[in-house]
C-alpha cells in the first residue's frame, strides 16, 4: 500500500497535537515541524485541510497555534484520510469488460475493510508508545 507523503505527515502532526492535547494550550508550527522534522511551509498546507475537516483550530498571531477540535479518542485515522486524501478510500475501478462488475466488487470490499480498520484507530492509541494494530 501507497500512502502519501501528506496524509504521513498529517497524521505524524495529528499525533503531535493530541500528545499535549490539554484543550487549551496551543502548539506553534514551527514545533510541530521540528518535532516531526517536516517542512513548516508543507504542513501549514496540510493543518488548513486539517482545520477544514473541523479537526483542528487555529489561532493567528504571535501566541497562536493550532490543538484538536476534540479529544483524541474520538478522532480516527479514518477521519485524518478523508480530511487530506479522501480519494484513497474510494475505488475508481471501471465495470467495462465481463470481469469488470466482478473486480469492481472486489476492490470496493477492500475498501470497505479498510475504511473499517482505520475507523478502529483513534489518537488516543497512537500516543501510546508500541501499539499493535491487526487488520
Amino acid at each position: 500500500m501507497r500512502i502519501s507523503q501528506k496524509l504521513e505527515y498529517a497524521c505524524r502532526a495529528m499525533v503531535q497535537l493530541a500528545r499535549h492535547h490539554d484543550g487549551q494550550t496551543l502548539t506553534r508550527l514551527d514545533d510541530l515541524a521540528q518535532r516531526e522534522a517536516v517542512s513548516a511551509n508543507f504542513l501549514v498546507q496540510i493543518l488548513n485541510d486539517l482545520k477544514r475537516a473541523g479537526l483542528i483550530i487555529s489561532k493567528r498571531g504571535k501566541a497562536g497555534g493550532y490543538l484538536l477540535a476534540r479529544e483524541p479518542r474520538e478522532i480516527t485515522l479514518q477521519h485524518i484520510t478523508m480530511a487530506v486524501e479522501p480519494g484513497m478510500l474510494i475505488p475508481n475501478v471501471s465495470e467495462e469488460g465481463e470481469s469488470g462488475k466482478s473486480i469492481k466488487d472486489a476492490w470496493a470490499s477492500i475498501s470497505k475493510s479498510l475504511d473499517g480498520a482505520l475507523n478502529e484507530i483513534n489518537l488516543d492509541s497512537l500516543c501510546t508508545e508500541a501499539p499493535m494494530f491487526y487488520i
